[in-house]
């Protein structure tokens, strides 16, 4: 195989930065994949691969300044001696495909194979008048029935044409094919039952270069009949339909995704499954939207089970009347970032699916903040500093070990109770971009300096939006602290899927009676937000009971 060198394509601007190599030597990409992600002064962009090949030497690094025609990399073709060059196009502006004037089924397309490039249709090789059989992909469901069959024996199809409409509970899709050929055997029927791995069609695959597909515009996921194939012969000249209101979801839906930060090859996926981008996490570096994010998330979709009506998200609840401000006076309105838009969504659904409950108490802390100040030097000597915060986490830690229903979750079925055996603590950190919670693993093994230390490490990358996403997840019981601000009490929300919260507000002196006499104690107060579908409100009242005793005297945790 011979190497060719792969440059820079038209990036729309001078020069960029790159920000991220986004594969290594020896690996082996398919055309679109993302080869290395360049910023500029306006917007961050992706490099994708311009054919299939195999990565043999990278000509660039991290900060290097980059413009159209700068050699990239070395990249050698797939299965042949001869390399094809295909200008990469910029994801800055990155088009909606056309759509063929043909009619559009309504539905959730599930393509089989890699998609079209955007720029130009790739070419692919096949053996001659060979047979091929097509099989049924991973369509996230088991026995999903045949509605339609979309071709006949003789037909000739190209790629990605439709061969079969599959209807499962929640959504209609449609099998395309993974090559241009002529079927010659049709293998299933109407009304047949469909699972992974089943055969569809044979097919006698012509020889040479596939014919070109134009591609259509992305069906949306509603659940109407479909209609005729998606995907028409270049030079098969077809009738004008009109196709308005697809055409317009279709530019919208697009419009959406480029907030997001995803490859073309990615928005290209998006586009044929009707996915808004938004509701799509994120599982690459910078949290950049990977195909296999989009993939599951339809199939996610597709293989939900058919559950009783819940309020989720809002459901069933009359909205907020909308109202016009300016009228009463001036106003300005300020868009929410995505991070608060994110926790809002968040807050929202914990509140109204998880039935809440919050316990009240206080805890003597006046011996632990006595011990704590005393040590504020030895903390200095080993470069960090001493808060009541690890105090309560150990003391946390302790109360979860002893009363494990608190470091649970609810199954998605609500049939059962998923019982941790590790003992991960969130600890909510207020950032000017609004909130985040990072994760302590494993506090229970950890001693009260670690805990500091790593308390003060993730509090700073939070601020600094360096949390990688690892550190925020696993959680299994969270901690808010308003305790350096003010307040008394407070009802935190549940940070569901975790089953109970923790408040803590500002500590203040008290009087306390002993017995005899009235004794200054300083005071914090507690409030333990929980679950009460998997808590009640006894254990509630012994963990902050457990809790006050520990805090109050923490040589109970040496026990």
């Amino acid at each position: 195989m011979n190497d060719e060198i792969i440059k820079i394509p038209d990036i729309g601007s001078g020069s960029a930065e790159i920000i991220e190599i986004c594969v290594v030597s020896g690996d082996s990409v398919s055309a679109e994949d993302s080869l290395i992600v360049l910023e500029s002064d306006k917007a961050s962009m992706e490099v994708p691969a311009p054919r299939d090949g195999q990565i043999t030497e990278i000509l660039v690094k991290v900060g290097d300044s980059v413009s159209e025609g700068d050699d990239m990399l070395r990249m050698a073709a797939a299965g042949s001696s001869e390399a094809v060059a295909v200008e990469a196009a910029p994801v800055v502006e990155e088009k909606a495909a056309p759509v063929a004037e043909a009619p559009v089924p309504v539905v959730a397309s599930v393509p089989v194979v890699a998609s079209v490039p955007v720029v130009a249709p790739a070419a692919s090789s096949v053996q001659a008048s060979s047979i091929q059989e097509v099989h049924v992909p991973d369509i996230g469901s088991e026995n999903v029935p045949i509605i339609e069959i979309c071709v006949a024996v003789g037909d000739e199809i190209a790629e990605e044409d439709s061969l079969v409409v599959l209807e499962s509970d929640k959504a209609t899709m449609e099998v395309p094919s993974p090559f241009a050929g002529v079927i010659k055997e049709i293998c299933v029927k109407e009304g047949d039952a469909m699972s992974q791995g089943d055969l569809v069609v044979k097919m006698e695959i012509t020889g040479g270069t596939a014919v070109p597909v134009v591609e259509v515009a992305a069906p949306t996921a509603s659940a109407q009949a479909p209609a005729a194939p998606t995907s028409v012969v270049a030079s098969a000249p077809q009738k004008a339909a009109p196709q308005a209101p697809a055409k317009k979801n279709l530019v919208e839906l697009e419009k959406a995704n480029r907030d997001f930060h995803a490859g073309p090859a990615v928005r290209k996926l998006a586009r044929e499954f009707g996915v808004d981008l938004s509701l799509v996490k994120g599982s690459g570096p910078r949290s950049r939207i990977l195909k296999e994010n989009v993939q599951d998330y339809v199939k996610a979709k597709l293989s939900e089970k058919a559950k009783p009506a819940a309020v989720v998200g809002g459901a069933g609840i009359p909205p907020v009347p909308g109202q016009d401000y300016a009228k009463w006076g001036e106003i300005e309105e300020v868009a929410l970032n995505r991070l608060r838009k994110v926790a809002a969504r968040n807050f929202q659904r914990s509140w109204l699916n998880v039935p809440h409950v919050t316990q009240f108490d206080e805890a003597d802390i006046t011996e632990l903040e006595s011990f704590r100040k005393a040590n504020k030097a030895m903390a200095e000597k080993k470069g960090t500093k001493l808060t009541p915060l690890p105090f309560f986490l150990k003391a946390v830690a302790y109360v979860l070990a002893e009363m494990p229903q608190f470091c649970t979750s609810l199954s998605e079925d609500g049939e059962s109770v998923i019982y941790k055996k590790y003992i991960n603590i969130g600890v909510a950190v207020d950032t000017p971009d609004g909130l985040l919670v990072p994760v302590l693993k494993n506090v229970d093994q950890k001693g009260i300096w670690e805990l500091s230390r790593e308390c003060i490490e993730l509090a700073g990358k939070a601020r600094d939006k360096k949390l990688k996403p690892d550190e925020m997840q696993g959680g299994c019981f969270t901690i808010s602290s308003l305790g350096s601000i003010g307040g008394t009490a407070f009802t935190p929300i549940v940070n569901a899927p975790e089953v109970a919260i923790l408040g803590i507000s500002k500590a203040a002196m008290k009087p306390v009676w002993n017995g005899k006499d009235f004794d200054a104690k300083l005071m914090c107060p507690l409030s333990l937000s929980y679950d009460h579908r998997v808590i009640n409100g006894a254990d509630a009242a012994r963990f902050t009971s457990m809790l006050g005793n520990l805090l109050a005297d923490i040589r109970m945790l040496l026990l």
